[in-house]
């Protein structure tokens, strides 16, 4: 018929090898291993550059995929990658092999041929803001509006609280006990429930962001859109973008959101908590990861070092 607009179909082409092998690797790590959706984007982009390396364009011959070629591999790759990001390369490397086995594509276990690359304990002091850069931190959230009043609250969240993006993004009014002053947190990764104690700062933000800020909305998520989509849940991006921009305002030379767990942490360690209270607070399986925060309060290494004797005995 004339007039109508006609519909051109066009076949949408099959998914390459390598592609269909990471569909099916994300579906396992969501469905078998329960990961959360960060954990497994991660591991698919180390897995799919992996792949695209070896194989191109291809067709992906999982025989080709012996110890030496891993091994030829990862160490090209640990020689121009930081400690962590080779260490996310083998953890993601074998997560793909124990995938492959799962669904019987490989016999042989092939991870325990993977080298683990070598990291020396407690070299690196992670950033942390310092009371100065906190406080013009503080400063550029416009708490005379409601975005502004958003905004300030997940800053408190993740740097009085040490919580990460993500935990922020997915709070919802029935995450805290106002009774109690307790924070619940509910993780896909092992299907963990964690209560972390309400700090009082943290919880004042949340009520003046909770009475005055946020918009009516039948949504349960705590932190949700004054734009469009008004009143929905905050994405992930959301909390880091206005982490980034309140940033830039306070001419800190930081982008990304870590710096403010870090420093969870350092203030932690300097009101005397010890570094059991501080894994607790960050969740960390193993003190051994909480102990890299001990290096940061440095007047308090100051305190511990010995003077330098002016004579030798």
């Amino acid at each position: 018929m004339h007039g109508q607009p006609r519909v051109i179909q066009r076949d949408v082409p099959p998914p390459t090898a390598i592609e269909a092998s990471i569909i099916a690797f994300d579906a396992y790590l969501r469905d078998v291993c329960g990961l959360a959706v960060q954990t497994r984007r991660g591991r698919c982009r180390e897995v799919r550059q992996f792949l695209s390396d070896m194989f191109g364009a291809g067709p992906l011959i999982v025989d080709h995929i012996t110890p030496p070629v891993l091994i030829d591999y990862v160490t090209d790759r640990a020689s121009r990658a930081r400690g962590l990001t080779a260490t996310a390369l083998v953890g993601a490397l074998r997560s793909y092999l124990r995938f492959l086995r799962f669904d019987g594509t490989l016999v042989d276990n092939l991870g325990d041929a993977i080298p683990s690359p070598a990291r020396w304990s407690l070299t690196a002091l992670p950033p942390a803001l310092d009371d100065e850069q906190l406080a013009r931190f503080w400063a550029v959230f416009d708490r005379s509006i409601a975005i502004g009043k958003r905004d300030y609250a997940m800053a408190r969240c993740l740097a009085d609280m040490a919580l990460r993006c993500h935990e922020v993004a997915q709070l919802d009014l029935e995450a805290i006990d106002w009774r109690g002053g307790v924070l619940t947190l509910a993780h896909n990764k092992g299907r963990r429930v964690d209560r972390l104690p309400l700090p009082k700062s943290t919880g004042e933000s949340l009520v003046d962001y909770l009475r005055h800020g946020r918009p009516a909305s039948s949504s349960r998520a705590l932190f949700v859109h004054h734009r469009a989509p008004l009143g929905q849940a905050v994405a992930v991006t959301t909390v880091r973008g206005a982490m980034r921009r309140a940033f830039q305002r306070a001419i800190l030379p930081w982008s990304g959101t870590h710096v403010l767990r870090h420093t969870a942490a350092r203030r932690m360690l300097q009101s005397g908590c010890s570094i059991k209270e501080i894994a607790d607070v960050l969740r960390h399986r193993s003190i051994d990861t909480t102990a890299i925060y001990t290096k940061v309060d440095l007047p308090q290494l100051t305190c511990v070092a010995q003077p330098w004797p002016e004579e030798w005995s």
